[in-house]
């Protein structure tokens, strides 16, 4: 494959050349099935690879012809149209005249699955489709859509139905195509003012650093952790009484409590303090202690 990707001399392909580049290759003759059979024969027998550079340009237009159906993914032609041609190259190599059928019906597979691995790979920041099923939906959603917006309950199963997928699948696709990347540092708008962007919120200073903010969450999580194991520690009224005295919005007082279980509040407050004792093992937050001790 090297060597044939050397060796085709393709008329070049740049964003400033792209007419004359589409006019050169209507240029180039198409070959009849007779040539291309002849051709096929003296590179693979030959290894010919200027048979093979023939059969690469006489395709160029069809490949022309692919790309141009992918045009609404936001993507220069000019790429999409030498993805294809890497696509052709590769299909050339591959052809077998045992086949029975005409290069162009063979390269056609070949020249679209490059096409859509260089869409995957440069449609977004964040690659939108990984597995089998989200490769398929991601190039066949858009042509299940019978309206513009978001798909109803019967649209959604009918896709998944039609594409032998989820309908959570269908779902969760079309949220990724409808989501847009967005730039990390500020634009400026028309009035020459910045428009905001995640560069002004997600670094303001030391204490909204992401790493900061995500590091506290985990300690808050492993702290959350620690109170439930120490609250499970307790019997049912010695958890009821911390609860009620300092976990709840609407906190009850010694006297409250004493009510409800018909003992003194002295013995409320006893049964507290050995409730905090029962508890400090298990708190890391020096707050937490501090309230047990």
């Amino acid at each position: 494959m090297t060597a044939l990707a050397q060796n085709a001399q393709l008329p070049v392909l740049s964003t400033g050349s792209l007419q004359s580049y589409l006019d050169s290759i209507q240029q180039i003759a198409i070959l009849s099935a007779e040539e291309e059979t002849e051709l096929f024969e003296r590179f693979q027998r030959e290894e010919d690879l200027e048979a093979a550079r023939k059969l690469v340009l006489s395709h160029l237009r069809y490949v022309v012809y692919v790309a141009r159906g992918y045009s609404g993914y936001g993507l220069p032609l000019e790429d999409l149209i030498q993805q294809g041609n890497v696509g052709l190259m590769k299909s050339v190599k591959k052809f077998d005249l045992s086949h029975g059928v005409r290069l162009v019906s063979f390269a056609v597979h070949w020249i679209k699955a490059e096409i859509h691995e260089y869409i995957l790979k440069n449609w977004k920041i964040v690659k939108v489709a990984t597995t089998k099923a989200q490769r398929k939906l991601f190039f066949n959603l858009r042509k299940s859509k019978a309206r513009l917006g978001w798909f109803n309950a019967d649209e959604v199963a009918q896709v998944a139905k039609d594409l032998g997928v989820k309908p959570e699948e269908v779902v969760e696709m079309e949220s990724r195509l409808a989501n847009v990347d967005e730039s990390f540092e500020p634009l400026v708008a028309e009035d020459d003012e910045f428009v905001s962007s995640p560069s002004g919120y997600l670094t303001h200073g030391d204490v909204d650093n992401p790493a900061e903010l995500v590091a506290e969450d985990e300690y808050a999580s492993q702290q959350m952790s620690g109170l439930e194991e120490a609250l499970a520690s307790l019997d049912d009224r010695a958890k009821d009484i911390v609860v009620s005295r300092w976990l709840q919005e609407e906190k009850m007082s010694l006297k409250d409590l004493s009510e409800r279980y018909g003992v003194s509040i002295e013995r409320i407050r006893q049964i507290e303090a050995r409730a905090f004792k029962l508890m400090q093992p298990f708190l890391k937050d020096e707050r937490l202690i501090d309230v047990a001790a």
